[in-house]
């Protein structure tokens, strides 16, 4: 009887009860602006979660500091599964770069990998390159002559030419950018000789000529560019990279809320329509266990600082 007390007592003032969730409204966390990958993921799922949990389930934009204003107000949430984080990549390249206010491991519980979208090599179309190897080769034979563009100092696009440059030893100088479209404008107007892109935003580029894609960074070819080998195909078997998307918790959330919150993404997922609309969006829905989504970060944490510290990145 004096257990069942204190558990009603826990209960009554916020402490997570897994047998109750979700017993009010539901929040979905995204660090970033709206439109962003995570955001339209949150939004997609949110209504069918919400008919599922028979309560409501709100998106909530807390941008800022690459991410870090939003994840670490989820850290510091109430561990009941009515607060959760929608993240992308950054989770788990920013840290890599230096302090952030929250352990991306040990803060989180980690819910969900959600979905994934490519990257792609391109260049300007004038550049005598029609492999990531011919990239390679002319880098190397014109050491620092050749530059490619980013979205930002540290972000992942930045990151994954980093790694690329480690890995293959070419000499190819950065130039960071604020954003995606600028990024990618100054490679089709010749300013830049390459860069590192989304699947979606470069498709159409690509398409009319105004861009020539080397590779994708995926394990497989996409559909959106059939006749592209991977880097993989190209010899270059360690340089998968992927965007991706997952969904965490407050860590001390109880796993049986994290397991309903799991399972219940898991089943949205598989729905056709949401993988219809996902598919429009370039993105490709996982799902799996949520151990899928902790191993990924950890071995993401790995990955990205070996590449920061050898290339000597400091955040902005």
């Amino acid at each position: 009887m004096r257990r069942i007390l204190a558990a009603l007592a826990a209960c009554s003032i916020g402490v997570a009860c897994a047998q109750d969730f979700p017993a009010r409204t539901v929040h979905l966390i995204v660090p970033y602006t709206p439109g962003t990958g995570a955001d339209i993921l949150a939004r997609l799922l949110g209504p069918r979660l919400s008919e599922r949990w028979n309560v409501a389930v709100v998106t909530e934009n807390k941008a800022g500091a690459t991410g870090n204003i939003g994840a670490d107000f989820v850290a510091k949430s109430a561990p009941d599964g009515h607060t959760l984080l929608f993240v992308a990549t950054s989770f788990g390249t920013t840290p890599a770069l230096g302090k952030v206010p929250f352990d991306p491991v040990k803060s989180f519980a980690p819910v969900a990998l959600v979905a994934t979208s490519g990257l792609v090599v391109v260049v300007n179309p004038q550049l005598p390159a029609r492999s990531i190897n011919d990239l390679i080769a002319l880098a190397k034979r014109e050491p620092g002559k050749l530059h490619y563009s980013s979205p930002g100092n540290g972000g992942p696009q930045h990151l994954a030419m980093e790694l690329i440059k480690l890995e293959t030893g070419m000499n190819i100088v950065h130039v960071p950018y604020k954003g995606a479209a600028g990024a990618l404008a100054d490679v089709v107007g010749g300013h830049v000789q390459a860069t590192i892109a989304a699947l979606q935003t470069a498709h159409p580029h690509v398409q009319s000529g105004k861009l020539r894609a080397l590779a994708v960074m995926s394990a497989e070819r996409s559909q959106a560019f059939p006749d592209v080998p991977t880097l993989r195909e190209q010899g270059l078997k360690e340089l998968e990279v992927e965007t991706w998307y997952g969904a965490f918790a407050p860590a001390g959330t109880p796993p049986e809320a994290v397991s309903r919150i799991n399972s219940d993404i898991n089943a949205v997922l598989k729905e056709s329509n949401i993988r219809e609309l996902l598919a429009k969006q370039g993105m490709v829905p996982v799902g799996g266990p949520s151990e899928r989504m902790g191993n990924l970060v950890k071995s993401e944490l790995a990955r990205w600082t070996r590449v920061v510290n050898a290339a000597g990145i400091k955040a902005d």
